[in-house]
């Protein structure tokens, strides 16, 4: 495994992020224990989740299950870089209006006290706001997460889904205190998805963030089973997505087998290849998905290849203004 600082601090993590959003829902407690212990074992470090992970009802499953791993001991909570995120509702009827969407200082105390509960641990190295809250002033943002960081429950705040004027305006509030601020940015991000690529990444680069892309698989369209018939089963919105894409993947496909490499593994190792990347998150559902995706930070993409995936699937050209303008 390689290893990487996350921004500009002098914290170190995995260069692949294992996603935990399957776990407890998709993925049961007994085969999350074997995926996140293989994970360790190969030197992945780095642990992504969030507090309404198990959904609806559910919300705060996955949380649960991550602490009661932690709980078995032989240092797994020591070993782990473990990020969190607080934004939407968990179906907390003790909240009441204060349990929508959203930020504030009283939600992120409360939610922070539930994560914490349920990761069976007293901090989380990295707490991460799920999303832009545009009602919540940055006083108060900065206020509720200082007061974590200073009390020790937090380690590093990091958003998610931010534009990047976003960015910008977060770290000049956070500048006025002189308080550290965002160290990283989670974003959707694939060969599928190359938006960020114009403000972004470009943002992130400048203010010395680290980014963390979700989705790096376009939702499992670039993990090489989407071409095959009856496998799994699929919406009406997934096969719609497929044949939309299906002269692209067909391409990337036939360029993997000459690579001899599988789909997943060049799309999370093309990922790599930016150098504002900390790394991309993996959602293993199983332990053999597990297993293959560490190929990623293994394989050396050519310049040439580069350029061919560039042709397949186009991204938008550069940074602006010149993307558009000059």
């Amino acid at each position: 495994m390689e290893y990487t600082f996350l921004g500009r601090t002098g914290m170190r993590v995995s260069r692949l992020c294992l996603g935990t959003m399957n776990f407890g829902v998709d993925t049961d407690e007994r085969t999350a224990f074997r995926i996140m212990d293989e994970a360790l074992d190969a030197g992945i470090t780095f642990f992504d989740t969030a507090n309404n992970y198990g959904w609806g009802a559910n919300s705060g499953l996955t949380e649960t299950v991550i602490g009661r791993w932690f709980a078995q001991g032989g240092q797994r909570r020591e070993k782990v870089v473990l990020a969190t995120k607080v934004y939407e509702p968990i179906s907390s009827p003790v909240d009441g209006p204060n349990d929508a969407r959203g930020l504030s200082l009283y939600k992120i105390r409360r939610h922070l006290e539930g994560s914490l509960r349920r990761l069976q641990t007293d901090h989380v190295e990295l707490y991460q706001m799920h999303h832009i809250d545009r009602r919540t002033t940055w006083e108060e943002l900065w206020e509720a997460f200082e007061t974590q960081v200073r009390s020790g429950k937090v380690d590093y705040i990091g958003s998610s889904n931010f534009a990047g004027w976003h960015l910008v305006k977060a770290q000049a509030a956070a500048k006025e205190r002189h308080f550290m601020g965002l160290v990283c940015e989670q974003h959707k991000i694939s060969l599928l998805e190359r938006t960020a690529e114009m403000e972004v990444l470009p943002a992130a680069k400048d203010l010395g963030l680290g980014v963390v892309a979700w989705s790096p698989l376009a939702g499992g369209l670039l993990g090489g089973y989407s071409l095959k018939p009856g496998i799994g089963t699929r919406t009406a919105q997934q096969a719609e997505r497929i044949e939309k894409h299906r002269p692209q993947l067909e391409r990337f496909s036939a360029l993997c087998a000459e690579l001899g490499e599988q789909e997943a593994n060049v799309a999370l190792a093309w990922t790599l290849t930016n150098p504002v990347m900390t790394a991309p998150i993996i959602g293993p559902r199983t332990v053999e998905q597990l297993r293959d995706a560490i190929r990623a930070v293994e394989i050396h993409l050519e310049e040439d290849v580069l350029r061919e995936l560039d042709d397949i699937f186009p991204g938008p050209g550069g940074e602006t203004p010149e993307v558009y303008a000059w």
